[in-house]
């Protein structure tokens, strides 16, 4: 089987894609931003099945989602003039920080 952890980074990728997709897709009431939302979803959530399958559900979880908030904040930042404040940045480094410190610390790394 692949390496759980690049499924789980792609997965986390794909988070990010339908998460940023969200704001493109408007409700739902764009079609092709929609479509491409839901296909990242999909793929996203079948990727972390995948993963969980050798790394506990709660760190693979965890992780999951870490990377997904720290993508989506930064691109938030980036494509949406979203605020970067300073206690802003310091909480997206702390989510990195326990998204690292999950990958190091969890049984079979």
């Amino acid at each position: 089987m692949h390496n759980p952890w690049i499924l789980l980074l792609i997965a986390g990728l794909f988070e990010i894609v339908w998460a940023v997709g969200l704001k493109y897709a408007e409700g739902f009431t764009r079609p092709l931003a929609s479509a491409i939302t839901i296909a990242a979803m999909i793929a996203s959530v079948w990727l972390l099945a995948l993963a969980v399958k050798q790394i506990p559900v709660g760190t693979g979880y965890a992780v999951w989602t870490g990377i997904g908030a720290v993508g989506t904040a930064a691109l938030g930042i980036l494509l949406f003039n979203e605020p970067a404040t300073v206690m802003r940045l310091l909480c997206i480094g702390l989510i990195v920080i326990g998204i690292a410190g999950l990958k190091f610390l969890a049984p079979g790394h």
